[in-house]
């Protein structure tokens, strides 16, 4: 079995106001927040080795020297992206997927390095980087560890809806014109709810939650992947999510460098995860449609990520890639 040379840093933390700050600023948030959480590309670094080793791939992390010693050996670099320009790399690379978030950031990429694949978490993304870097960029979403995030007892459940705020811009507009109606509507039904904002969390607290809820709502423009809600799905917690399409909107993008459309908050899906809805005016409609599919026990959220996005399969989709690299 060929063995996989892994690379993954966080990106640096660099002064921001004087001098040595950035020590300063570490030691106030680790006061402020308790330990550092995996952000979302850190997770996926985690649960690729989590996968490789459920199917029992060997691989180096960060070994700098073996790379350098060995140029004719594939990379694999899953990120970040300053990584890139961290040594002189002279061996071909498997990039991603904790990639750029356009090609417009690094316009000569492929011309600079020996690039083989660009990995990309989901398909929407896959489309919008396809100009500019072709058949290199594929689609590998990282998989849930779908026995950590499993389902727990009906009679544990006492919340009826988690509602799920990753609502990133333009936040005063989302508050009064989709976030408070929404959670108003849910009161006058006399639903229990829960409210939990992405980014003032810990994962142990999401799980926790999880495991109490009945149901999710999920509200976020647009997601590349969106292992959150794969985690609920996992411990089938089936879901209504606002997946209002149009062009993504990143403000460092959009509207004046990139406008790509579609985009979905939910890029991986089917019938059994849940019911969508586009804005507001659809909200009622559907939050009915949920309800009445829940109590008629038609959904199967579980199944869906079993089938799609366990550990163990993102993991072997990585590997071909590699492969493929290396061939």
């Amino acid at each position: 079995m060929r063995m996989l040379n892994l690379f993954y840093e966080e990106a640096p933390i660099t002064d921001r106001w004087f001098p040595t700050d950035r020590y300063s600023r570490r030691i106030a948030r680790r006061i402020l927040r308790g330990k550092a959480q995996p952000g979302g590309q850190m997770r996926v670094f985690l649960n690729l080795r989590a996968g490789l080793d459920r199917i029992k791939v060997p691989y180096r992390v960060n070994d700098y020297k073996f790379a350098a010693g060995n140029t004719s050996e594939v990379v694999g670099i899953i990120g970040k992206p300053h990584l890139l320009k961290k040594v002189e790399w002279q061996n071909p690379i498997v990039f991603g997927a904790a990639v750029y978030s356009h090609p417009s950031d690094d316009p000569d990429l492929l011309a600079r390095l020996a690039i083989r694949k660009v990995l990309v978490p989901g398909e929407w993304m896959r489309e919008m980087c396809a100009p500019a870097w072709g058949d290199t960029v594929k689609a590998c979403p990282v998989g849930i560890d779908t026995e950590r995030w499993s389902p727990a007892p009906t009679e544990s459940k006492d919340i009826d809806i988690l509602l799920y705020d990753k609502v990133m811009w333009k936040r005063d507009c989302a508050e009064h014109e989709l976030i408070e109606p929404i959670t108003a509507q849910l009161q006058r039904a006399q639903m229990t709810i829960v409210s939990l904002r992405y980014g003032a969390y810990r994962e142990e607290d999401f799980h926790r939650l999880l495991t109490r809820s009945k149901m999710m709502i999920f509200l976020c423009e647009h997601e590349t992947q969106g292992i959150a809600y794969q985690q609920a799905l996992s411990c089938g917690v089936p879901m209504l999510a606002w997946d209002h399409g149009g062009y993504w909107q990143d403000p460092s993008y959009y509207p004046h460098k990139v406008k790509f459309a579609p985009v979905t908050s939910v890029p991986y899906w089917d019938d059994r995860c849940g019911v969508k809805f586009k804005d507001i005016d659809q909200f009622s409609g559907k939050l009915r449609e949920f309800l009445d599919r829940q109590a008629a026990n038609d959904f199967a959220p579980r199944e869906f990520i079993l089938e799609n996005l366990t550990l163990e399969k993102c993991a072997a989709r990585y590997v071909d890639f590699y492969h493929e690299a290396a061939g």
